[in-house]
């Protein structure tokens, strides 16, 4: 999946094993530089210990980190294989923006034509979230809600400056509420967006690499 580095690493982080499939099946053809996809275990500590590990890898210090898998969309309207795009992470131990997500929504939009695109802040949650609940989210702000990605970017910025950015598949939706997870297998539309999403995180990684002026 790599090339020769011509600047910081990506590192993709994923929470889960069909995740990290369609990941591991997906194009890797473009990527500008070295990449590695992680997959960390379900839930924000797990997240946080297994970025926080790798990072600590010489070789990883300065990567630039992309949390990314499946999400519960909070927002009416919102139906599963849809994308959403964090302006920023939340979660009750700080905010964290995200760099260039303009650019992510284009080569997305490009990658994934028809497909749905929603940009806004995406929270953490420690557990699944159901009705009332999510409702409560909503009314936040926020437009979605995972277990990983706000932890994940919190321990990236912690260990070091670095380009972080969030891309999550509405799996789960207002109108379209799972049961458990686990029923994403299958290759429901969501596992099929996932395993189309690395085009678009490979050139959102080449714009961090081109010298600024």
């Amino acid at each position: 999946m790599s090339t020769q580095p011509a600047g910081p690493p990506l590192l993709i982080a994923c929470a889960l094993g069909i995740e990290h499939l369609a990941l591991r099946t997906g194009d890797r053809s473009g990527a500008g530089g070295q990449v590695t996809v992680l997959r960390t275990g379900m839930g924000p500590e797990a997240a946080e210990k297994a970025v926080t590990r790798r990072l600590a890898d010489p070789a990883l210090s300065e990567a630039a980190v992309l949390a990314t898998g499946f999400c519960a969309g909070l927002a009416p309207g919102m139906h599963p294989g849809d994308l959403v795009v964090a302006e920023e992470t939340r979660d009750p131990r700080g905010t964290v923006p995200c760099v260039a997500t303009e650019l992510l929504v284009k080569e997305l939009v490009r990658a994934l034509p028809g497909r749905t695109v929603h940009t806004g802040p995406l929270t953490g949650s420690g557990h699944v979230v159901r009705g009332q609940e999510r409702s409560d989210l909503l009314a936040t702000g926020a437009i979605a809600v995972d277990m990983e990605s706000a932890a994940t970017l919190l321990s990236a910025v912690r260990t070091g400056a670095r380009p972080v950015a969030a891309v999550r598949v509405v799996v789960d939706a207002p109108e379209h509420e799972l049961v458990r997870i686990g029923t994403v297998r299958g290759g429901i539309s969501a596992f099929r967006v996932l395993r189309s999403v690395l085009p678009a995180f490979f050139e959102w990684h080449r714009s961090l690499l081109l010298p600024r002026r």
